[in-house]
């Protein structure tokens, strides 16, 4: 079984959807981690979730940036585990420094809640190894904030690195200006950092992983986590405090709740039957 930690901050609103994810249909061990904790050395993987943390004041994560539990997330990063921001969770992600660029205003100073085309670009990681590159999956966004940015020379390293794991796409996966909801820089949903174990994404995975939510495609990068960790040649090198190898267990394959098996690709390889927005 692989731990999970979902981090609470004061203002954050998916921390629920999040934690159901991972309990009643990933059926794994996950605890809420209040923001003012310290230690994490227990956990397998760390996810910060979406919402309005501190109210967005000054900027969004800007504040919970500076949270005690910040600082137990950048070692914990830097000693190799796996780290999950999802919408909120990456903006405060980039504002720590560990992941690089920033989240800006949508370009259409609208908040944007629709389901939109996602194309993954790199499948190499521990977010993404259940895909393939130039598969197209479906997830909701919900934000005011999500519009990617970073400086050219930051733009280039990351696209010559294969950091760029999401991009939004049209559903057949071409990259259009009306498939980019908020203006990002070369169309960008998600990112990694070099070292491939901490990714942000602004789409929501936790709120497409059953049928019944409008899809299960979420299923493609939560689901790729276990992947990783069934696979012993996969498992980043980290020790817990006391020195023991972070656990792994053989049985951590990607199947649903309740035995379910991820559904089968449609034609253009996403999962499931989408989202009820098409």
């Amino acid at each position: 079984m692989i731990r999970f930690g979902v981090i609470v901050f004061p203002g954050t609103n998916c921390d629920a959807d999040t934690f159901h994810a991972i309990d009643a249909v990933m059926k794994q061990p996950v605890e809420y981690i209040w923001h003012q904790e310290a230690s994490l050395d227990r956990f397998d993987c760390l996810i910060l979730p979406g919402g309005f943390s501190y109210g967005d004041h000054l900027r969004a994560g800007a504040i919970a940036r500076f949270s005690p539990v910040m600082q137990a997330v950048e070692r914990f990063a830097e000693a190799g585990g796996l780290v999950l921001g999802i919408c909120n969770g990456f903006q405060i992600l980039t504002e720590a420094g560990l992941l690089p660029g920033a989240l800006l205003r949508n370009d259409a100073l609208q908040f944007r809640c629709k389901w939109v085309d996602l194309r993954v670009e790199n499948a190499a990681t521990p977010f993404t190894s259940l895909c393939h590159s130039g598969q197209v999956l479906r997830m909701p966004i919900a934000h005011g904030d999500g519009r990617y940015f970073a400086d050219p020379d930051t733009l280039r390293r990351i696209e010559e690195n294969g950091q760029v794991l999401l991009r939004y796409c049209a559903p057949d996966g071409r990259l259009t200006e009306e498939s980019n909801p908020n203006g990002s820089l070369n169309a960008i949903a998600g990112i990694c950092n070099d070292r491939r174990n901490v990714f942000g994404l602004m789409p929501h995975p936790e709120r497409c992983v059953e049928p019944a939510l409008g899809g299960a495609d979420g299923l493609y990068v939560l689901k790729s986590i276990l992947d990783n960790f069934a696979d012993p040649a996969k498992v980043p090198v980290r020790h817990h405090a006391g020195g023991a190898p972070a656990g792994r267990d053989e049985s951590s394959l990607p199947e649903g709740g309740d035995g379910a098996i991820l559904p089968p690709r449609s034609s253009n390889g996403a999962l499931g039957s989408g989202g009820s927005g098409r």
